[in-house]
């Protein structure tokens, strides 16, 4: 156990290198079960790997799944974390609560299940049974192994209503929704209700994100996908008012399919999609005084600004953390409330192998 920081509720005495960094920021952390003040160890059942970061071994491997599997095993086993080096991005967890620590402030009991609301690159995590249940061919992974939540770790109980994969795949982008929600409302209270455009709006998140903007008072709504089977899809789940087909690559394209589809372009635009090189094409698609939320790993910090300085483009750019207050319980309840939600998530799990 490394003893260069005091125990810490943000867990820097679990961080062996480099010293003097959040866990996230960290090369590497201490994952041993023993427990400190304010920890609890969760005996973790499955992983959420984070769509960025699958998508981006799943081609480095060819879509070999063996192989996809060995480098999720070598770098949980070098980094004491699933945090993938190329992505920066690594996804969560459920599990059983295995124990509680002394001091620790949460909400649980031993046996409660849980799935993590913080991502994977901040978790101390070995692995114990490497992922023989696991065929790398999807961003789900049974496991077995223990996982270290610190006394600032989010974490949310899974509701005994849905099954654990259902859950869980809620849980990986709850943050969005909320976000979309937050924003969405603050034009509604000024008076404007905005035109939504969601890039990737058959997706988790997407579909998420155009349920909670249509709650929230939208006035209208723009589902942006990339293929005639995701548009088939999105249209029979009925969250959007139009759904429209366009590359999120293609800035012109995509800006071309938001305008027709409105009229103008967006008040706010919201990027859901797992590939790099969407900035652009989300700029050239909301208009001035607009908002653009960015939910998605791939998204660059640089192509967005820049991009946006060179188009002389006046928009609010937002990069979604994953946490707004409430966002589990929303999201849940859109899931629970909106048949045309729960239709994408269950048709997703099923094509994956999860149902």
């Amino acid at each position: 156990m490394s003893e260069r920081h005091p125990v810490s509720p943000v867990g820097l005495h679990r961080v062996l290198e480099p010293s003097g960094v959040l866990p996230q920021a960290a090369w590497r952390l201490d994952a041993s079960p023993e427990l400190h003040e304010g920890e609890i160890r969760i005996r973790v059942e499955r992983l959420n790997l984070d769509a960025a970061s699958f998508r981006q071994l799943s081609d480095k491997h060819f879509g070999d799944g063996a192989k996809v599997r060995d480098e999720v095993l070598e770098i949980v086993r070098t980094r004491g974390k699933m945090h993938n080096p190329v992505t920066g991005s690594g996804g969560m967890l459920v599990g059983v609560v295995e124990e509680v620590g002394p001091g620790a402030h949460h909400d649980v009991e031993v046996g409660d299940r849980i799935t993590t609301l913080v991502s994977l690159t901040l978790t101390p995590l070995r692995i114990d049974d490497a992922l023989e249940q696991w065929d790398g061919l999807s961003e789900q992974v049974p496991c077995d192994g223990h996982a270290i939540l610190f006394q600032r770790t989010i974490l949310a109980k899974v509701p005994a209503d849905l099954p654990g994969p259902l859950a869980m795949a809620v849980m990986d982008v709850c943050g969005a929704p909320a976000l979309t929600a937050r924003v969405v409302q603050r034009y509604v209270d000024a008076g404007t209700p905005p035109t939504v455009a969601v890039v990737g709006g058959a997706g988790k998140s997407g579909s998420l994100s155009l349920a909670a903007a249509r709650r929230a008072g939208a006035q209208r709504t723009v589902g942006v996908v990339p293929v005639m089977r995701e548009a088939e899809a999105l249209e029979r789940a009925g969250l959007a008012d139009t759904v429209v087909l366009a590359d999120a690559r293609d800035p012109v394209g995509l800006s071309d399919a938001v305008e027709n589809a409105f009229g103008d372009v967006a008040d706010i635009v919201v990027v859901c999609v797992d590939v790099p090189g969407c900035e652009h094409g989300a700029v050239l698609s909301c208009g001035d005084g607009g908002t653009i939320i960015f939910f998605s790993m791939a998204t660059s910090f640089a192509a967005a600004a820049l991009g946006a300085e060179g188009l002389a483009a006046d928009v609010t750019m937002l990069i979604g953390n994953g946490f707004t207050p409430g966002h589990a319980e929303l999201a849940f309840d859109l899931l629970r409330s909106d048949a045309g939600v729960r239709s994408l998530f269950e048709a997703r799990l099923a094509a994956e192998g999860h149902a």
